[in-house]
């Protein structure tokens, strides 16, 4: 964490420097964010959220008063959220060595908790200033997310000779296992407040979600009690949404 404050530090430095001059502003963001998955298997669905933080840096530019794009620079922390595997299978095969969590019973939670290094673009519009009060729509926003850690839970029960045995562990790295690369399509809207001259305070709430697979699925294999005697690849498409409580602000 002192790394990236560091870093954090250096750009806002930088930018300062190189963009005191025109309708350039800057600023950062620290805004708290929940993020929840689901695939296009009806046998893995969706079963919880993260509780996450987008922290960085945001610029915008306008090409005329009100209609412009934003940029920024952003570690977002603890994304993912929790997939139930209905059927028994191999589901993180490159990153789980440990025997008793290779194959993995029916109705095991998954949780990922993913650390991405996000690169947004937004098209951007606003209103004229209301007393110390513009508005904002943000629409659309692409962001590029580029994996920088990933950790995994693994929950599960299961019956031997009549006795239920649970299957606890924790913060597992399974980066082998989560694409590297990931975009997002969102939008979002807001409010920017004036406390001075050049510097507003900026509140909103945005919404995301991926596009891209976030898991591989290589050498993934499932295996439905009730549809297929046999194992079968896992190749379903993982996304993510995230939703940002948008709190930051620009000089």
């Amino acid at each position: 964490m002192k790394k990236i404050i560091v870093v954090l530090t250096l750009l806002v430095v930088v930018s300062s420097n190189s963009f005191a001059q025109g309708d350039f502003r800057f600023g950062f963001q620290t805004s708290p964010s929940f993020s929840w998955m689901n695939t296009n298997d009806n046998t893995i669905n969706g079963n919880g959220s993260n509780l996450g933080l987008k922290l960085g840096l945001v610029g915008e530019k306008y090409f005329q008063e009100n209609y412009g794009f934003t940029f920024g620079l952003n570690f977002a922390f603890n994304h993912g959220g929790t997939l139930k595997y209905q059927g028994t299978g191999t589901y993180w095969p490159k990153s789980i060595t440990n025997p008793d969590f290779v194959v993995l019973p029916a109705n095991a939670d998954l949780k990922f908790g993913l650390q991405y290094l996000e690169i947004p673009v937004t098209f951007r519009m606003r209103t004229q200033e209301f007393g110390y009060v513009r508005y904002y729509l943000d629409i659309p926003s692409i962001t590029l997310g580029i994996l920088t850690q990933a950790k995994g839970d693994i929950e599960a029960t299961r019956n031997i000779n009549g006795t239920t045995e649970t299957l606890n562990t924790v913060d597992e790295d399974i980066r082998k296992d989560v694409n590297f690369l990931t975009m997002s399509l969102g939008m979002g809207g807001g409010l920017e407040y004036s406390i001075g001259e050049n510097i507003s305070l900026i509140g909103g709430l945005a919404f995301q979600t991926s596009f891209i697979d976030i898991t591989k699925d290589n050498d993934t294999s499932y295996t439905t009690p009730s549809d297929l005697p046999t194992a079968e690849k896992e190749d379903s498409k993982a996304k993510m949404n995230v939703l940002t409580i948008r709190i930051g602000v620009l000089f």
